[in-house]
This record gives C-alpha cells, sequence and structure tokens, in this order.
C-alpha cells in the first residue's frame, strides 16, 4: 500500500471521529442544560477546554458565550475540531482515495459534508441544535457501518481503525479531564446532586451510561466511572479498549516494531494505575501523561509509515 494512501485513510477516519464527538459534546451540554436547577448554569468554557485550543479561541473570539462557542465547535473553518471542518478535511480525504472506499461510503460522506454546510445556520439556533446534532452522529456511524461491511478488511482497513481508535482514545482522555473538573458548580451543604449529575454527563458524553450501569452494577459515581472509561476492556470508548484495537491492527502491518513499543508502554501505564484513587489534580496529571503518550504514538506511526512532511524533504 502507498504511504499517501496510507495516511489519507488514516486521516479520514480521524476527522470522521472528530466531527460525531464535537457534535456529541455538545447536544449532551445542551441537554444537561435541561436537568440542572434553576439558577444554576454550567457555562460553555468547558466545552473549548476539552479540544485544547483556548488561545486560538482567545484570538478570535470575545467571550466564552453560547452563540460563540456554538459557533466555534460547530461552524468555524479555521478550527481543526469543528464539525464542519473536520467533515470536509474527511470529504477530501476520501476524495483522493476514492479507488479504494467503496463507493457507498463515499457517497454518504459527501452528502454529509452538504448537510453539516447547508444546514449549519439551522443548527446553531436553539430548537434546530439537537436533530442537526443527531444527524452528525447518525450520520458518522452510518459511514463507519459501511466501511466496516463493504471495504476490504486489509491494510487500509487496519490503518483505518487505527485513525479512528487514536482520535477516540484522545477525545476520551480530554472529555474524563475536563468534565470531571470544570462542569458543574459544587454545593457546600448537599454535594452529591451534583456530582452525580455531573458523572452521568461524563458518561453521556460517550454514550456510556446504558453500559456503564450494565458492567458496573452500581451507582454512577467518581471511581467506578474512571476505572470503567479508561481501564475497560469491552467498552469500545474507554482507553483501554481502543489501544488494545490499535495494538492488534498494528500486528498485521510491517516494521511495527517501533510502534508496538509505544503502544505497549501506554498501555502499562494506563493499566498500572489506581484511576479510582486519584485526587483531581493527580487525575489531570495522568490525562497529560496519556496525551503525550497519545500524541507519541501518532508520531510513531508517522514516522513509520506516512510521507515525510514536506518542508521535511526541501
Amino acid at each position: 500500500m502507498l504511504s499517501r494512501v496510507a495516511e489519507s485513510i488514516y486521516w479520514l477516519a480521524r476527522h470522521l471521529e472528530r466531527a460525531e464527538d464535537s457534535a456529541r459534546i455538545v447536544m449532551v451540554s445542551a441537554n444537561l442544560l435541561l436537568d440542572l436547577p434553576k439558577g444554576v448554569a454550567t457555562g460553555w468554557r468547558p466545552l473549548v477546554d476539552i479540544t485544547g485550543a483556548n488561545d486560538f479561541f482567545e484570538e478570535h473570539y470575545r467571550e466564552y458565550g453560547e452563540r460563540q462557542v456554538m459557533k466555534f465547535l460547530l461552524g468555524d473553518e479555521r478550527h481543526a475540531g469543528s464539525v464542519l471542518r473536520a467533515m470536509s478535511s474527511a470529504r477530501e480525504n476520501c476524495r483522493t482515495i476514492r479507488d479504494i472506499v467503496p463507493r457507498e461510503a463515499w457517497e454518504q460522506i459527501n452528502e454529509l459534508y452538504h448537510f453539516v454546510r447547508d444546514e449549519l445556520q439551522q443548527g446553531m439556533t436553539k430548537r434546530g441544535r439537537h436533530p442537526y446534532l443527531r444527524q452528525v452522529i447518525l450520520g458518522v456511524q452510518t459511514i463507519s457501518g459501511l466501511l466496516a461491511e463493504t471495504m476490504l478488511h486489509d491494510q487500509g482497513f487496519k490503518f483505518l481503525l487505527i485513525g479512528r481508535n487514536i482520535e477516540r482514545a484522545d477525545m476520551t482522555s480530554r472529555i474524563v479531564d475536563v468534565r470531571s473538573a470544570s462542569l458543574l458548580p459544587q454545593d457546600p451543604d448537599d454535594p452529591r446532586p451534583f456530582d452525580t449529575l455531573q458523572w452521568v454527563s461524563v458518561l453521556n458524553s460517550l454514550s456510556a451510561y446504558q453500559m456503564y450501569r450494565r458492567s458496573e452494577q452500581v451507582r454512577v459515581q467518581r471511581g467506578p466511572v474512571l476505572r470503567f472509561l479508561i481501564q475497560s476492556a469491552e467498552f469500545p470508548r474507554a482507553l483501554h479498549h481502543c489501544l488494545e484495537t490499535v495494538r492488534q491492527c498494528l500486528e498485521g502491518l510491517p516494521q511495527n516494531e517501533a510502534c508496538l513499543r509505544v503502544e505497549g508502554r501506554l498501555k502499562r501505564f494506563l493499566l498500572g494505575s489506581e484511576v479510582e484513587r486519584l485526587t483531581q489534580s493527580e487525575l489531570h496529571t495522568f490525562v497529560d501523561e496519556l496525551q503525550l503518550g497519545i500524541a507519541d504514538l501518532h508520531a510513531e506511526i508517522a514516522r513509520s509509515w506516512f510521507p515525510p512532511p514536506l518542508d521535511a524533504a526541501i
């Protein structure tokens, strides 16, 4: 397989996953407002904190208001994490490899991109936001199903799964870090109602609530939620499951030794920590280490199989 093809498939998967994840966190946060007591507000800044693009946001927007954050996360083409930019990038990567990707998948990607672009203004309104975001999420999931059922499960498909799961692991770690720390205010008289709402929202951000209850069989509380989202081997959006899927794909690729070493080191760190016992500051440090490990894994994959950057060739 040509290195440029492998890179395009990898980034196609990452951008599709990014579009779905951005839509998901916006929808869950908007729905959370309906569950809060009157006079309690969550604020919109945590959604930008999840992306890690605060400097970019503050450069182009004056305040962290609802309208500004919605524009940034849904339709700002300057921001690589917005739904519109992610779908545009996914479409462009797919266009360059149309002989590799099944035609039905290309048509669905193209159709979803045009929906995201043409219906953006409606999706920015309070009334139109939910159906718009729901269509984005279902659209990406449809594309993922089409690719799984109609694409050859060869080396190209392995790069697709690697890209999807690296992006998913990155987003899961960001959501766990930011939403667990700053989603809701604390009530000094009785913190438990807010605490439960907070961790239910964390689970909902990853469509994990029902599977958490089935797997853990305990009420929603901090320690078990962290253990489930970070160390579960069965839940597809848990960090452990994402890294294990990446490992299985790497084993089927040539010249994989360096990447497997990085992945193994990252997974040992992940599973060797008692995450349910971490304080909030310790959790933040732990997630920072995970983020660096995920970045190292991406960099090693790029060095092993993708073309060198254009400036490196000059």
